[in-house]
């Protein structure tokens, strides 16, 4: 099954709905940004998560911070797993002691053999890591939730050799299409979740729905 990642969650009822609903990560974002938490309150999110029976994976997203700062954040809430959303270097990521999701941006121009080379030197530096790598579309000097997609031909090339997350202007609508073209190991949706600029309970439930249902579809082909 496609592992799905609601994040940039800064609201408890739909954090709870996005766990409830199925959803097996979620992403408070401990990075500036307009969807920022600050560590209290990912602390008390946490909490609430605890007794859910579906028991979702917290992911809290950190960029460009000294890694003392982020493992000390991590082990406060407490997170399950961190996103390193910046330039974070391979030899950075070591000095982490959470699982990691690690951002691969995405550019025009970028080629496949780029992504995988990068890619695979993470695999050789992480070796004794549990990681799994997130491909984003990088736009300007944003570090996601741009609701931007990017050349899901690239996705599939790098889904074949590698597990990965893909996000990038999904939506509802058009996550199934991914599935089908990419076939990638989860998805990640910020944006495309929101009305007016807020997470919305009915377009999570339907998100992770049409995932299900285009799951369903495939075996039944």
């Amino acid at each position: 099954m496609t592992r799905i990642k609601i994040c940039g969650l800064t609201q408890i009822e739909p954090f709870l709905v996005a766990g409830q609903a199925g959803a097996d990560f979620l992403g408070l974002v401990l990075a500036r940004s307009r969807r920022q938490v600050t560590s209290e309150k990912g602390r008390t999110m946490v909490q609430a998560v605890r007794g859910l029976a579906t028991r979702p994976a917290v992911v809290g997203v950190f960029v460009n911070r000294l890694a003392e700062e982020v493992n000390r954040i991590a082990d406060y809430c407490p997170l399950d797993w961190v996103q390193l959303s910046g330039q974070e270097s391979w030899a950075y990521c070591q000095e982490i002691k959470k699982p990691i999701i690690k951002v691969i941006h995405v550019s025009p121009g970028m080629t496949v053999e780029e992504v995988l080379s990068n890619i695979e030197t993470g695999y050789q530096m992480l070796a004794k890591k549990e990681f799994v790598c997130l491909l984003d579309a990088k736009v300007g000097g944003a570090y996601g939730g741009t609701g931007q997609a990017f050349d899901w031909e690239l996705a599939r090339a790098v889904s074949a050799r590698f597990p990965v997350m893909v996000a990038g202007g999904l939506t509802p609508t058009n996550v199934g299409q991914l599935l089908m073209a990419v076939k990638p190991w989860g998805v990640d949706v910020s944006s495309g979740v929101e009305t007016d600029g807020q997470k919305d309970p009915a377009k999570i439930r339907a998100f992770i729905e049409a995932i299900r249902k285009a799951e369903a579809d495939a075996l039944g082909d």
